[in-house]
């Protein structure tokens, strides 16, 4: 029998995560993407749920929970459906944090997870997308050349969040044709971060370019060591990820223009009542539940370590076209209150149409 609901532990889980979303990214999200801004208070707090430091081992300082695709997936909706740029910010350690505790070797856990289970967020990001036409993740510009013992890093990359204030970054380079991950340490020769890139939308999240001009790093700082790593499961892993913030916009839209559609009258009745809002928003309904089952399937079988390349495919360009669509038709249900800022709408539009855009700066 197949079930679709939570766990108990997943759901209290959730109810923490949805009391923090609506007590505290919602009460300032408008602010922190007028000033670009998110404050200290919100991420320490947001760390102290334990909700990337939980899956952890205890005898690398951690708590030594499950880390299931579900439970991340369950978070990462709830928290983008209070601002998903406060999300990718308080989830970025995980891009460091599950690659090295899924793949890494045993020296790379116990060099770089135990800086994780402090109280204090520790800043870590992975660097994959490239500023080039046609980006490819299993064709990377970026290459990763062993001479003399090490790994020389040569390339270019783009949309790095919280590049110039992270200790650790995860680069993802071609080793030979093939897809691979590089542990990069704060302050090493060539390693330059540009200026903060200037988004349409996630404007509160600080992403950067990052240079590649001959770093190089040890040889067991390739993720995996000799093995390498599975960039098929890492991947598969973002794209879980971020189908589930894609449904949490696209829920914050739906609800916000449901509720607005009922209270909105005109012409003696509320809008809610024209057939044409009624059927947008039932339509809108209908895809925000579609796509979190295909994103749930996706996460079920990364869970039971089965090829979900098929599935995490599917979830991620469903839900990349869905959060479009939900998130501009809400923007249509409110009229000319849609297109001003005085509405939350016109952001998650912005927010909604990056999707595409976002591979590799999320992960479960």
């Amino acid at each position: 029998m197949i079930s679709f609901s939570p766990t108990e532990e997943q759901q209290m889980i959730v109810t923490m995560v949805k009391q923090f979303a609506n007590d505290e990214m919602r009460k300032i999200y408008r602010e922190c993407d007028e000033s670009g801004e998110i404050p200290s208070r919100i991420i320490d707090t947001a760390w102290g749920l334990g909700l990337v430091s939980t899956s952890i081992p205890e005898e690398h300082g951690g708590l030594g929970g499950e880390h299931s695709a579900i439970t991340g997936a369950l978070i990462a909706e709830e928290l983008a459906w209070g601002d998903l740029s406060m999300t990718m910010h308080i989830l970025c350690p995980a891009l460091v944090v599950y690659p090295v505790l899924e793949m890494g070797t045993e020296e790379q856990k116990k060099k770089y997870l135990p800086a994780f289970c402090g109280d204090k967020f520790k800043t870590a990001t992975a660097a994959l997308i490239e500023p080039r036409f046609g980006f490819d993740p299993y064709s990377l510009s970026t290459t990763a050349t062993l001479k003399d013992g090490s790994y020389v890093l040569k390339g270019e990359k783009c949309y790095v969040p919280l590049a110039a204030d992270a200790d650790v970054l995860l680069v993802y380079a071609a080793e030979k044709g093939k897809s691979q991950g590089f542990i990069v340490e704060k302050g090493i020769k060539g390693l330059e971060i540009g200026e903060r890139e200037k988004n349409m939308g996630i404007k509160a999240l600080a992403t950067y370019e990052v240079s590649l001009k001959g770093c190089n790093i040890p040889k067991e700082n390739r993720l995996g060591g000799d093995k390498g790593c599975d960039f098929e499961r890492i991947m598969d892993c973002s794209r879980v990820a971020l189908s589930a913030m894609a449904v949490g916009v696209a829920r914050a839209a739906y609800e916000y223009s449901r509720d607005y559609a009922k209270e909105r009258v005109a012409f003696g009745e509320p809008i809610a009542s024209r057939q044409a809002i009624a059927f947008m928003l039932a339509e809108m309904a209908i895809e925000v539940d579609a796509s979190r089952l295909v994103n749930w399937e996706a996460a079920w079988k990364l869970d039971k370590k089965e090829t979900a390349t098929k599935e995490a495919s599917l979830a991620k360009t469903y839900c990349d076209d869905m959060v479009l669509m939900v998130t501009d038709r809400a923007v249509q249900i409110l009229g000319g209150h849609g297109y001003i800022r005085e509405h939350p709408v016109e952001l998650w539009l912005r927010n909604g149409r990056g999707f595409v855009t976002f591979d590799g700066m999320a992960t479960v």
